[in-house]
C-alpha cells in the first residue's frame, strides 16, 4: 500500500501508549510487530493500512502538528500547555488524572502577597490564576516539582496528580483541581483533509469502544 493511503500514528512510549495501542487493535487497526521485543522504531501493517511509531509522550503532538504523523495521542495537559495547531478528535478516556494545585499541609493563602507557583506547566498555571485574578510568580521547573514548597522555593505547585501518593509522602495536599486530564486522539489538519475517510473510520471505531 502506498504511503499516502496509510495512516501514520504517533504513539506515546510507555504504559499509556500500550493501552492506546490495545484500543486501536481492538478497533480493527492491528500491527502485531509493535509488541515484539525489538529496537525497531517504525511498525506497519499494510493490510490494515496503518504505520505506528513510538515517540516521547510530550513530542507526539509535535509529530502530528508538523505532519510526520497523521494522527497521534497526546495528553490534554500537553495540548493546553503548548497549544499545537492540530484537530482534537476524541477523548480516549485513558491516562486519566488531573491537573491540580498542591501545597504543604495546612497551607493558607495570603491574597495580599504574590503567590509563588512552581510548575512544569507555566502556561496552564498562568491562565488558571489569571482567571482567578490572582497575582503570581511562576517558577518553571522541569522535575522534582514536589520539593519546591518543601525547600521554600515556592508556596504551591501546579502539577499532574494521579494517586496523590507522592504528595502525601512529602506532606503535601491538593488544595484545588485545575482540570481533569486524559489522553486525546489528535490529527494533523492537512492529513485529516486528505485521509479523512480512513481517519474518520478510526475515530468512529475507537469512540464506540470507549463509550462515546
Amino acid at each position: 500500500m502506498s504511503c499516502d493511503r496509510m495512516i501514520n500514528i504517533a504513539l506515546p512510549k510507555g504504559r499509556l501508549g500500550e493501552k492506546v495501542y490495545a484500543l486501536f487493535e481492538k478497533a480493527g487497526f492491528p500491527c502485531p510487530q509493535l509488541l515484539e521485543n525489538s529496537r525497531k522504531l517504525i511498525f506497519e501493517n499494510e493490510e490494515a493500512g496503518v504505520r505506528y511509531f513510538w515517540v516521547k509522550p510530550s513530542d507526539a503532538a509535535i509529530y502530528v502538528e508538523r505532519g510526520a504523523a497523521d494522527v497521534g495521542v497526546a495528553g490534554k495537559d500537553i495540548l493546553l500547555e503548548y497549544e499545537p495547531d492540530v484537530y482534537e478528535l476524541a477523548d480516549l478516556r485513558t491516562g486519566i488524572c488531573r491537573m491540580a494545585v498542591a501545597a504543604p499541609e495546612g497551607f493558607r493563602d495570603d491574597p495580599g502577597r504574590t503567590l509563588k507557583v512552581a510548575t512544569k506547566f507555566s502556561h496552564i498555571a498562568r491562565e488558571y490564576y489569571r482567571g482567578r485574578g490572582r497575582d503570581i510568580d511562576i517558577i518553571h521547573l522541569n522535575g522534582s516539582i514536589e520539593i519546591a514548597p518543601i525547600l521554600g522555593l515556592s508556596d504551591v505547585i501546579v502539577d499532574i496528580v494521579e494517586t496523590g501518593t507522592t504528595l502525601r509522602e512529602n506532606h503535601l495536599e491538593v488544595i484545588e483541581t485545575v482540570m481533569p486530564i486524559s489522553a486525546r486522539l489528535v490529527a494533523n489538519k492537512s492529513g485529516y483533509r486528505f485521509k479523512n475517510e480512513k481517519i474518520t473510520e478510526l475515530v468512529r471505531a475507537v469512540s464506540e469502544l470507549v463509550g462515546k
